[in-house]
């Protein structure tokens, strides 16, 4: 029986599984998110919240704590310097997992960490977006307005036309022939 036995195995000697959770640390710091496998992204929260905490501490034993797990100085410069400071308010939690499916080889449930403080780069434009922006900049200014209310225009009467026309052929519908009354057919 597992009671209260904490963390997961994932079939994995103690040294491999410990080296393998300070890699993908590392990444995740780094990039500020990681695409990896469900049950390592759960395991790996509680990693983070243990560093994160030592970032938050920002003393020298803390800094030396963080070292001897990461053995990288631009990431622990990076922890303490910009992540942990976004963090200060939280209590904890300081990651996000979303489920991303399944990996095709395998079947396994993938999942993308993140850092709570993450941040998406800027919303792409459209193409569309983009060539008016690139047509508007090109354009001289007094002639791109002139031509685009030319063309607002056009289009406003084309359109009403349209209407018309529908609104005409509603009211005078084409004229059936009328039916002959009996008079009519006598004569």
């Amino acid at each position: 029986m597992r009671h209260r036995v904490a963390g997961r195995k994932l079939s994995r000697h103690t040294q491999h599984r410990e080296l393998m959770f300070r890699n993908m640390l590392v990444s995740l710091l780094e990039h500020e998110r990681i695409k990896t496998t469900l049950a390592k992204a759960k395991e790996l929260r509680s990693w983070v919240d243990k560093i994160v905490t030592w970032g938050k501490k920002n003393t020298l034993h803390a800094r030396r704590q963080a070292f001897a797990l990461l053995r990288n100085e631009g990431i622990v410069k990076k922890l303490f310097d910009e992540i942990a400071p976004r963090l200060k308010d939280r209590e904890g939690g300081y990651t996000r997992i979303y489920k991303m499916g399944w990996r095709q080889g395998d079947g396994a449930p993938l999942s993308l960490v993140e850092l709570v403080t993450f941040s998406s780069p800027a919303k792409k434009k459209s193409p569309v977006k983009k060539a008016k922006e690139v047509l508007g900049k090109v354009t001289p200014k007094r002639k791109g307005r002139e031509e685009e209310k030319e063309k607002e225009k056009e289009k406003g009467k084309e359109k009403k036309e349209k209407k018309v026309k529908k609104k005409e052929g509603k009211e005078t519908p084409k004229e059936k022939p009328k039916k002959k009354s009996s008079e009519e057919k006598t004569k």
